[in-house]
């Protein structure tokens, strides 16, 4: 299994933060990879909603991957697994107030799986997915300019 976190301080109130994340429809504003977003199921930011995303596969088109909300606690974390899609993995976003503003975890665990499941007994496919996983966490300070560039409400 491979697992990565990236912490960063964001000079925002943790409601203004999390209600931004819980919005699926944000991640293409962030995340590099993720280019639309939309509900297929649930309700819109409640746990059991499922948005399709269209992420950016190795060939340049766009692959479909499900998202399912499967935690909320307002103002304090959101709880997420990819269910389909070229990667599976969980996660979440992790929120605490500050005197400065917000801090905000996000960590990301996924299982090296697949056809390909030899080449992780070699070291290989783990040592990929590591990287991949801690590029992902490390998109959380781009979340800290888009939300800091923003006026505050």
């Amino acid at each position: 299994m491979a697992f990565a976190e990236h912490e960063v301080l964001i000079r925002r109130d943790a409601m203004a933060v999390y209600l931004y994340l819980l919005d699926a429809t944000n991640l293409p504003l962030w995340r590099d990879g993720v280019r639309r977003v939309k509900l297929v199921d649930g309700s819109e930011g409640a746990k059991g909603a499922v948005y399709r995303q269209m992420v950016a596969g190795r060939s340049g088109l766009s692959i479909p991957a499900d998202l399912e909300i499967t935690s909320a606690r307002p103002g304090a974390e959101i709880q997420f697994q990819v269910t389909s899609g070229p990667a599976i993995r969980s996660g979440g976003y992790y929120l605490s107030t500050e005197t400065a503003g917000t801090r905000v975890r996000f960590a990301l665990e996924a299982q090296p799986e697949g056809p390909l499941g030899f080449l992780n007994r070699l070291g290989f496919l783990s040592t990929m997915l590591q990287r991949s996983l801690c590029a992902e966490a490390a998109q959380l300070e781009r979340l800290k300019d888009v939300l800091e560039l923003q006026p505050a409400i």
